[in-house]
């Protein structure tokens, strides 16, 4: 009975967003990605064997499942990987990237899409990075004895697998031929509701990060806008992210620049980001030409694909999100050794957590608390380089995530 609630409930958002599609661009693209799926699919497959699936959500997930990807091509370079994507902000950023042999979206779950895709893709195992349980897609691996494996995982008590009224979600779960989590409370949580499948492995974006981190590359526009400045790189902002830098800048403008990378990169939100800094000379990556770069205070970053390296330039990292929607990815920042700052909702980021309690991190609700810290660092050198320390070791003593799961799944 709870499979016909579920698969009505699919059945409704399927017919939201269709309804949704004309009027939202985001909606249009995941309706449009999945007008001739199954054909394409058919296509991209033909002649392929040995393929390992790995579904991500969006482009954060794609990320986290990127360093076990490249470790089956270097290790078993005669199998194919399939990457599947829920979300078209993950799928349009990603869909040609060469650590994939076929990047698809993933069908609406209904019985018979399950069954369609999997037959099509013949899987020889399927990876869920991080989150995302559809159920009917988890019934038909199930059925077929397909292993299939969550990496990265993490859970709450909050979600509704753990409560009283969970227990037809709980059932479903056992089905997941081995759990990959990231700390000891999302052990705990499956083990209490009969699941003896899971192992404690940390989370892969640490080796993620560590590996674009020791990538060899240089941003010579980075280096001619700093100059002798100091710079705040501030990722993925919103707009509490951007009105927070507004009101701390005129009082560091003399020694520090800011780049700003928004979340969001559309002409209206980039147009609201120089209205709020309209007394200073503000420039956007697009623009950039031969000017003197040194000259300007503030970079606007409208592009797509450049923050994670933007973070090896900065003095210290404000990262957006925490004040709203929900913290994104401190861990690009954290790589490089450097003090992190984000608003104050950040309890469901196990990193962040961590973070915040070694002193490498601080959670701000306004301004004034930023300037504190880099008034500190100006009269206290010994304290910045104290907390740059902090980061780096943080990332370091996690690392090795994708080599456990893999020996494991070897074994």
């Amino acid at each position: 009975m709870m499979r016909i609630f579920y698969s009505i409930a699919v059945f409704f958002y399927r017919c939201a967003i269709t309804l949704a599609s004309p009027f939202n661009k985001k909606a249009n693209l995941w309706h449009q990605g999945r007008v001739h799926l199954f054909e394409t699919l058919q296509k991209k497959c033909k002649g392929k064997d040995h393929i390992v699936w790995f579904h991500c959500a969006s482009l954060g997930e794609f990320e986290q499942g990127k360093p076990l990807m490249q470790k089956i091509k270097t290790e078993n370079p005669e199998q194919t990987i399939l990457v599947s994507f829920f979300s078209p902000s993950g799928y349009e950023i990603k869909k040609k990237d060469n650590v994939a042999d076929i990047i698809t979206y993933l069908p609406i779950d209904s019985k018979s899409n399950a069954q369609r895709f999997v037959e099509i893709v013949k899987p020889e195992m399927v990876f869920f990075v991080k989150y995302e349980f559809w159920f009917n897609l988890m019934d038909c691996l199930y059925q077929r004895n397909i292993p299939f494996y969550y990496i990265s995982a993490i859970f709450r008590p909050s979600q509704y697998f753990f409560k009283r009224y969970g227990f037809w979600f709980a059932k479903q779960l056992k089905k997941c031929s081995y759990f990959f989590v990231q700390n000891q409370i999302s052990e705990e949580l499956l083990q209490s509701i009969g699941i003896k499948q899971v192992e404690i492995t940390g989370d892969t974006r640490f080796d993620r990060v560590n590996s674009i981190a020791h990538e060899s590359y240089q941003l010579d526009f980075m280096i001619r806008f700093r100059e002798d400045k100091k710079l705040i790189v501030a990722g993925s902002t919103w707009e509490p992210d951007e009105l927070l830098l507004k009101d701390l800048f005129p009082t560091i403008a003399g020694n520090y620049k800011i780049v700003i990378a928004p979340h969001l990169i559309d002409k209206e939100h980039i147009k609201n980001i120089k209205e709020k800094f309209v007394s200073y000379k503000v420039l956007c990556y697009s623009e950039i030409t031969d000017q003197d770069l040194s000259s300007y205070q503030i970079l606007i970053i409208d592009t797509i694909g450049l923050l994670s390296k933007l973070y090896k330039y900065s003095y210290l990292s404000y990262i957006g999100g925490a004040f709203e929607t929900g913290l994104h990815n401190i861990l690009e920042a954290a790589v490089f050794g450097v003090p992190l700052f984000f608003g104050p909702h950040y309890a469901k980021f196990n990193e962040a957590v961590s973070l915040v309690n070694l002193q490498g991190a601080f959670s701000i609700c306004g301004y004034n608390e930023l300037l504190d810290k880099i008034k500190l660092y100006h009269d206290h050198p010994e304290a910045y380089q104290q907390v740059c320390e902090i980061c780096r070791h943080f990332v370091h003593a996690n690392l090795g995530a994708c080599d456990k799961i893999w020996n494991k799944i070897k074994h």
